[in-house]
């Protein structure tokens, strides 16, 4: 009876463990099982947001049919992976194996790459930006060594910033004073401070919290970002004025990407590079450009809308303009001789480059 007992008490657990085996399932992030490859995708934006919509959810997709859907890309949203301003180290440190990386959060990284966000810079669109921002990326090595701790697939950048405020409308320089304006780091802070407001560097899915307790006045934005972050909500007075644009890069963990097999780099790259940087620029900012207004005006959220007229832009220019030789003169200082050649090279593409 004894040795019944134990037969059965031994058939019992060979069946529990087995279950458990069968229960399990695997952890599949960042390797390849039976050729194919998981990888964690990080993005601080929503899942719902404009962003993640209209360019994040799209590009994974061309990445999972560019490669024969090899590739199995597991996206994390709303910082569920790891903090916006986490990203750049996050990925390095193989945390997150790729991601959405918006680089106001860490401008000294990058200075030569600050051209970008000069003042007032007469970029027509998103698409056009990220084209001309790509092309330098890829024409100054000193430039591209700045981005060597990850592996950068394309970059992009945004329509230029106007203003919104929630209490007042600004047709002045004078009406700038004292303001608290949100901005993120780098040539951004130096423009508002010329401008004779408080900049308050705040990453953008902390707008909407400051803005509705009141800790600043406004924010630097675009239509991407008041329709992702619903900051038409809060705020009543739109200022029309090509402040600055800001820039993106989408990018893996290095040895990741070294252990890729050479045809899946290569199909990723067929969906990256100055094709995706164009189609960044153009899906997450100028798709948005419309539909901003139209969300604010259609959910019947007030809009006092300003356009600054040629004389009064001019005179904001003249306050911001020596923020550019201050910025060729603090890379040159820096051991950066090409800055001046970077930001001639940034003004001929304006001018002649219409993707």
């Amino acid at each position: 009876m004894k040795k019944q007992l134990l037969i059965l008490l031994v058939v019992i657990l060979l069946c529990v463990m087995a279950l458990e085996g069968c229960s399990k399932t695997p952890n599949l992030d960042s390797v390849a099982i039976d050729n194919l490859v998981t990888l964690r995708y990080a993005d601080q934006n929503s899942a719902n947001g404009w962003e993640a919509v209209h360019a994040a959810q799209p590009w994974l997709e061309q990445i999972r049919i560019s490669t024969g859907e090899k590739v199995r890309i597991n996206a994390y949203y709303s910082e569920s992976l790891t903090k916006g301003a986490n990203a750049w180290a996050a990925t390095e440190r193989d945390l997150a194996d790729m991601a959405w990386m918006f680089h106001g959060y860490w401008a000294d990284q990058t200075p030569l790459a600050n051209v970008i966000s000069l003042p007032l810079l007469p970029f027509s669109s998103a698409k056009q930006a990220s084209g001309i921002f790509w092309q330098l990326y890829e024409k100054y090595p000193t430039l591209r060594d700045q981005f060597k701790d990850n592996h950068v697939l394309l970059t992009w950048a945004s329509t230029p910033y106007f203003l919104v405020t929630a209490k007042k409308q600004i047709k002045t320089l004078a009406d700038m004073k004292g303001l608290k304006i949100r901005v993120p780091a780098g040539p951004p802070v130096e423009i508002i401070k010329s401008l004779g407001a408080v900049p308050v560097s705040i990453g953008m899915p902390d707008t909407y919290l400051y803005l509705q307790k009141g800790v600043i006045d406004g924010t630097a934005t675009a239509w991407e970002s008041l329709l992702s972050f619903h900051q038409y909500e809060l705020v009543k007075y739109y200022t029309y004025i090509p402040l600055f644009t800001v820039y993106f890069t989408q990018a893996i963990n290095k040895r990741i990407w070294n252990n890729l097999s050479a045809d899946i780099r290569q199909q990723i790259n067929e969906v990256s590079g100055l094709q995706g940087s164009l189609f960044w620029g153009e899906n997450m900012f100028d798709t948005a450009v419309h539909a901003g207004g139209e969300v604010g005006k259609n959910q019947g959220f007030g809009m006092m809308e300003y356009t600054m007229p040629t004389d009064e832009l001019a005179r904001w220019k003249d306050a911001a303009r020596p923020i550019w030789n201050d910025w060729v003169k603090k890379m040159t200082d820096a051991g950066h001789p090409e800055a001046q050649d970077i930001l001639n090279t940034t003004l001929e593409l304006i001018r002649i480059y219409k993707p």
